[in-house]
């Protein structure tokens, strides 16, 4: 089978999915391949949308952030007009407790280090009697705490369905079950996809498969395992649900779902692709989250999951150009996959569909890892066999 499209992406999780979308709302021909849709760690994740919740300190990254989440509003109605599904997008804004031994320099779950003060004016410290009123329930260590009113949330898994049924509605071809074998080149250019079902051809490709970038191109992509679990409000504690907002502490996170879920988040583990959960990781979660906030100790356990989020050696996503001049990349987003889909789709649809590069992607280049070779030698690296 030799099928033929303007673009073929491969990978099918929120990054592959929103930039097929945007793709061909511009009018390309797309498909996009995957191996399995519930694979993508889209699923697996919490949804948050966290700049400033994350202290990411004043960076290209941080403003890449800080525009994606500009974009959400404008996006979230565009997939929910276009297929009816509710994503569950919530701008429900953050608060970030702090306990007695932390003091306001705490350290975060977040690898970029703390900033003081908080780098926007919107975002407030809550001193101990303030915080426990705004929330009730907080542990009775927490000694303060950051509100950041403009971060939020959004159901992962409405979202994916959503931008499944919004590329089915648009007539991007999806094609699930479709291994991947090579990426096959020649004169640094893609010629093909050869896949288990026969080959893909294109003017152009996307690689967006996430954790498992490095199968196909020498890219330094690896898995860290998340380990998280859900609880479930009693019925009685909805109207309201007792958290209105996601609580954000040291090393866990709570995201309260208007449906009555309640997910406890998340280990980050350098396991490779070893799967399950395993007691020491929820036992550390439920731990963290009790102290937290206490009153969940017994609310019953709803569901346990895991994923695999794709981190870089720097923890930022690669974007952007790649040695073979008709091939995109990107992957590598790590924490912030679900909060960068839609600056990711329009950056690198502007780039496929127009040549126009936004200067940001300069940041977030592929070959920050390889600046020791000569061009040569890269074009060489990402060859095929």
């Amino acid at each position: 089978m030799n099928a033929t499209s303007d673009i073929v992406i491969v990978g099918g999780g929120i990054i592959g999915l929103a930039i097929a979308v945007e793709l061909k709302l511009r009018g390309a021909a797309v498909t996009v391949l995957t191996r399995d849709f519930n694979e993508a760690s889209t699923l697996a994740a919490a949804g948050m949308l966290a700049p400033h919740a994350e202290r990411i300190p004043p960076s290209p990254m941080r403003d890449l952030c800080l525009w994606s989440r500009s974009l959400y509003p404008e996006w979230i109605d565009k997939l929910e007009q276009l297929t009816g599904v509710a994503t569950g997008y919530w701008p429900c804004g953050i608060l970030a407790p702090v306990y007695e031994n932390e003091g306001k320099n705490e350290k975060f779950t977040s690898p970029h280090p703390p900033i003081l003060p908080p780098p926007h004016p919107a975002n407030l410290w809550l001193e101990r009697d303030t915080i426990h009123v705004y929330q009730p329930g907080l542990g009775a260590d927490v000694m303060g705490g950051w509100w950041y009113p403009e971060d939020g949330q959004v159901d992962n898994r409405a979202l994916a369905q959503a931008l499944r049924l919004a590329a089915q509605e648009l007539g991007v071809e999806l094609r699930e079950g479709v291994i991947v074998e090579a990426l096959e080149q020649q004169n640094c250019r893609v010629c093909g996809v050869r896949t288990s079902v026969g080959e893909f051809k294109a003017n152009h490709y996307i690689l967006a498969t996430g954790a498992w970038a490095s199968e196909r191109l020498p890219l330094p992509v690896r898995p860290k395992k998340g380990q998280m679990v859900s609880v479930k409000i009693p019925e009685g504690n909805r109207q309201p649900l007792p958290l209105q907002r996601v609580l954000y502490g040291t090393d866990t996170y709570l995201v309260p779902r208007r449906d009555g879920r309640l997910l406890i988040g998340a280990t980050s583990e350098d396991v490779g692709f070893a799967p399950d959960n395993t007691p020491a990781g929820i036992h550390a979660l439920l731990a963290r989250a009790i102290r937290l906030y206490p009153p969940l100790q017994d609310w019953s356990i709803q569901e346990y999951w895991w994923g695999f989020r794709p981190t870089t050696p720097d923890e930022l996503p690669i974007l952007g150009t790649s040695p073979c001049e008709n091939l995109t990349l990107a992957t590598g987003h790590y924490r912030n996959g679900i909060l960068l889909a839609p600056v990711t789709a329009l950056l690198l649809a502007d780039l496929i569909t127009s040549q126009k590069s936004e200067p940001l992607l300069s940041y977030f280049r592929y070959d920050r890892f390889y600046n020791q070779l000569s061009p040569s030698q890269t074009n060489l690296m990402f060859s095929s066999p």
